[in-house]
């Protein structure tokens, strides 16, 4: 723990924003969701695809890809121009939406008209770029695609569409048709299901091996899923909108690994094991083309298998195996890197208790560890094999910060590469001689700099936000101040507060808090970085004379795989008794109003505020719930038993802390919000939490945002929302 950072009582971090003589402005709703929106935007560089050799790289700008070299930041040449090129044989002009270059730079596989699914997956019209002929043709004539690839050699393009599995052939423009048995809500092949992309953060399913000569992919078979029905509203008769939902402890879809010749079509089954009742989360080539790595969990998830197939006849062996007493964390652990060696892999686990890396040889042997000691490794940022040294960000500094790092493959030689306190995160080139370095701080939005590997100084700044950093300025803007106090259990816990700027901290005048929660496992809401989505909002509380705190209890992330898992089985329990404890350290500060403190936060953080609001009645005055699980019945199947078992084994890991059970302890003013849209925590959540609170007699407020989905947005809604929001803290706290 960096003693820095954290004193006793509240300290502020390192620095406030300027304020100048001037008569400084206030933040309104308008600037950040209505006619203003976008005056606190940040600018950032996003959308760069480094070009393997030449030191180069391009980037998508008005529909144009420009080719830029990295050293100067100097535009060379137009690679395309959506306003000049037209599609042979058409003249049609199409839009862009995104690209990727094939492996030999010469082809470029050009998205348009992209239709959002769920929150990863899509489907668009794609095109093909010849960069040599300038000839522009369309991939498939047979209606959108889904996830389609180039394969590694560049005359190929993979994608999925209506649940089956295309290659087509870019000289011959022949296409074929994988497989045949794809169906709407039955079976899809190369694609994620809805638990799969929700929870397991995938959707393409399917990888060309490194010949080119072989495609992999998982099928789905969700015949026997439950389906969820989700009205949409808008038309004279509502229309039924059905989709595959496995609520915790119901049927999963039945899923299995296939590998195909690309150009025979011939088929081989992996050979994964008898269980069926269990997850296939990835599937990765080796450098062996003839070698598919699968990932195999049980349904627990408290059991991760590395196998490695054979492409040619399926037989598969088991390599690694990690378990746990509680889950293993998939989505935290995957950094799998196959090494160009072909001899050896580098792995992440959270065997020692926190999360680091380690080699293997291809039997699964250990080589050696790589990094060690009381912090995470958060991220593998790559590995340069020619020099041996593998880049990383990890929380060694503060679990509040993110640095990035250098060490040897052998575990030797590791060095910082970042100073200033903040978050980081680097994207490098290819053959590693440059990297992109991204670092915000809670009262800095981001720098971009680029810089060679060879040196921590920068190259050059790509983007500073001077024009934004200029623009706070001018605002009346109240820091976040970072602190620490003590979860129920004594265990010390980070926090942020944000107070307002003419707070009178002497205790002559008492002033209102409102906590924003939400508390999920491996979470973090109290981090040193730039909050882009709601700091803004809580500049407009704090003019009116609110405290906004964040603190972050037991379960969430960056301190351990002993903090986090400490909710094993038992959701809610400890996050609302630390909620708990925090309002009551707040409470004992001279300048906190103890009859006024409140609580709001969205998803797990709505189901937090619900449980303060029933557990914690005699602490909290009012709370806010948006998009809640209110009983945890009602969600999937993979988040859910992975931190409470099913519900037939661990019932009332469900119950007893679900709000729905607490109902009749509501005593303040609450306010339940929803989206009728939501396919990810249902609109049922919410209706079962206010029928019981009607059966239990209790008044409340509820509102209802039709056809909107989890994120509840979309023209004018959020203005509406955070407006609706304000009057409610403003009323009743």
């Amino acid at each position: 723990m960096n003693s820095r950072l954290f004193l006793t009582g509240i300290t502020l971090l390192v620095a406030t924003f300027s304020a100048s003589s001037q008569t400084l402005k206030t933040v309104s709703l308008d600037d950040i969701w209505g006619r203003n929106q976008g005056v606190f935007s940040q600018r950032t560089v996003d959308a760069v695809n480094w070009m393997k050799t030449g030191g180069f790289y391009t980037t998508l700008d008005g529909g144009r890809i420009i080719k830029f070299t990295i050293t100067t930041g100097a535009p060379v040449e137009t690679l395309f121009d959506a306003r000049q090129a037209t599609v042979s044989g058409s003249g049609q002009k199409i839009t862009v939406d995104g690209y990727q270059l094939s492996a030999d730079e010469q082809k470029m596989l050009i998205t348009t008209q992209e239709e959002p699914i769920y929150r990863r997956s899509s489907k668009a019209n794609y095109y093909v770029y010849n960069l040599s002929t300038k000839q522009l043709v369309p991939l498939s004539q047979g209606g959108k695609q889904q996830y389609a690839v180039f394969s590694p050699d560049g005359k190929r393009v993979a994608f999925m569409r209506q649940n089956n599995l295309f290659v087509v052939d870019l000289g011959t423009r022949k296409e074929t048709k994988l497989t045949t048995d794809g169906k709407q809500n039955a079976i899809i092949n190369g694609g994620a299901d809805w638990v799969y992309e929700e929870e397991f953060s995938m959707a393409r399913a399917f990888e060309w091996s490194p010949d080119s000569k072989r495609l992999a992919w998982i099928r789905f078979d969700e015949s026997r899923v439950p389906e969820y029905d989700m009205q949409l509203w808008g038309t004279l008769y509502p229309v039924e909108y059905r989709f595959k939902y496995p609520k915790a402890g119901e049927a999963n879809s039945l899923v299995t690994v296939w590998i195909a010749d690309a150009l025979t079509g011939k088929k081989v089954k992996a050979q994964t094991g008898t269980e069926t009742d269990g997850y296939l989360p990835r599937i990765q080539w080796t450098k062996n083309a003839n070698l598919l790595s699968i990932r195999r969990m049980n349904r627990l998830q408290n059991k991760l298998d590395l196998l490695h197939v054979n492409a040619t006849t399926g037989q598969a062996a088991t390599v690694l195996t990690e378990t746990s007493t509680t889950y293993v964390d998939l989505e935290f652990t995957d950094d799998l890197t196959y090494l160009n060696d072909g001899n050896s892999f580098l792995w992440s686990s959270e065997r020692s208790g926190y999360k680091h890396l380690y080699r293997y040889d291809m039997g699964g042997k250990l080589i050696q560890p790589i990094t060690s000691g009381t912090f995470e490794v958060a991220t593998v940022s790559g590995v340069d094999e020619k020099t041996g040294t593998v880049f990383f960000t990890s929380t060694e500094a503060s679990p509040l910060d993110r640095h990035v790092y250098r060490i040897g493959l052998d575990g030797q030689n590791k060095q910082r590469l970042t100073s200033e306190a903040g978050t980081y995160t680097a994207n490098f080139s290819p053959d590693f001689g440059y990297y992109l370095l991204y670092h915000t701080a809670a009262n800095a939005p981001v720098t971009v700099r680029l810089r060679n590997t060879q040196t921590t100084k920068d190259q050059r700044v790509l983007e500073a936000n001077e024009t934004l950093k200029t623009r706070l300025t001018t605002y009346a803007l109240a820091p976040k101040q970072f602190f620490q106090t003590k979860a129920a259990d004594g265990t010390p816990v980070n926090g942020w507060m944000i107070r307002p700027t003419n707070v009178d901290s002497t205790g002559t005048k008492k002033y209102p808090v409102l906590m924003f929660v939400y508390g999920g496992p491996g979470s973090q809401t109290v981090k040193n970085e730039w909050d882009s989505r709601d700091f803004f909002w809580y500049q407009t509380l704090a003019q009116k004379g609110y405290i906004i705190v964040s603190v972050d209890g037991r379960g969430t992330g960056a301190r351990g795989a002993a903090f986090r898992t400490a909710t094993y089985a038992q959701l809610g329990k400890l996050e609302t008794e630390d909620q708990i404890a925090a309002a009551r350290y707040l409470k004992t500060l001279p300048f906190v109003d103890p009859a006024r403190v409140g609580i709001w936060g969205w998803s797990y953080g709505g189901y937090m505020s619900a449980l303060c609001m029933t557990l914690g009645a005699d602490v909290f005055r009012a709370g806010i719930s948006v998009a809640p699980v209110t009983n945890w019945r009602f969600y999937d199947t993979i988040y859910t038993e992975r931190y409470l078992k099913r519900p037939q084994e661990n019932a009332s890991g469900y119950d007893d802390n679900s709000p729905v059970t607490h109902a009749a302890k509501l005593s303040g003013p609450y306010l339940l919000i929803h989206g009728t849209g939501d396919d990810n925590v249902h609109f049922q959540n919410s209706i079962a939490f206010e029928d019981a609170l009607i059966a239990a007699g209790k008044q409340f407020q509820s509102f209802y945002y039709p056809n909107r989905n989890h994120g509840i947005y979309g023209g004018n809604t959020r203005l509406h929302l955070y407006q609706m929001m304000t009057d409610f803290i403003e009323k009743n706290l």
